[in-house]
């Protein structure tokens, strides 16, 4: 079985395959693109120097050069930034998963490689938890409704149909999801640490990829 297969059942975003939910940069105008970036860039170069919560939308488009307004329509809000932000490296992850050496691409058994996404993951997090915390709290199911989480669910629920055949694979892939939410991870890592969070999130990979149902 591929990555265009899932066992179980499938809701509509769950049968989808991975290429078509794999986030691409956008198509625009070079003077749409050139200001997206110059607005990237400052953006990216306050939220590291004052902290996300410190940076006003109108600071961003001062730094920028641009008109706030610009600013506004292009992304909404500083959710809106960090989505943005965030789009490179998530395409990298990605490719990873969908190309990359196993065990995280294709070619190792499927609850090696949901291990391996769990870790990769984690890895991503560590580095840009702020902006996916923004990106993810912007208001009531934010997380859920963005682009990046459809791949991360379909690619769990064809990993978890392959481990489990005939599971629920829809429903436990947002399970094994919900503890790697940046808003979760925020708080318990502050409580308990790096090291116990991830073989917290490792213990229910395994739990979720072998338990019978």
């Amino acid at each position: 079985m591929d990555d265009s297969e899932v066992s179980g059942p499938q809701s509509a975003s769950s049968s989808e395959p991975l290429e078509i939910l794999r986030n691409r940069p956008p198509k625009e105008r070079a003077d749409a693109a050139r200001n997206r970036e110059k607005v990237l860039a400052a953006a990216a170069k306050l939220f590291r120097e004052q902290g996300v919560e410190n940076v006003s939308m109108d600071a961003v488009a001062a730094e920028a050069g641009v008109g706030k307004g610009t600013v506004f329509r292009r992304f909404g809000d500083r959710s809106g930034l960090a989505v943005a932000l965030l789009d490179e490296r998530e395409r990298e992850l990605q490719q990873r998963v969908i190309s990359g050496p196993p065990p995280l691409g294709p070619g190792a058994p499927a609850a090696d490689r949901l291990a391996a996404f769990a870790d990769a993951y984690l890895d991503y997090l560590a580095g840009h938890l702020d902006l996916v915390r923004m990106s993810e709290t912007a208001g009531p199911g934010a997380r859920y409704r963005i682009g990046a989480y459809r791949f991360w669910h379909r690619h769990v629920a064809i990993l978890l149909g392959q481990a489990r055949p005939g599971c629920d694979a829809d429903a436990l892939a947002h399970a094994l999801l919900a503890p790697l939410g940046a808003e979760t991870v925020t708080a318990v890592r502050a409580e308990v640490g790096d090291d116990r969070v991830r073989q917290a999130v490792r213990a229910v990979v395994l739990a979720l990829a072998s338990a019978p149902d």
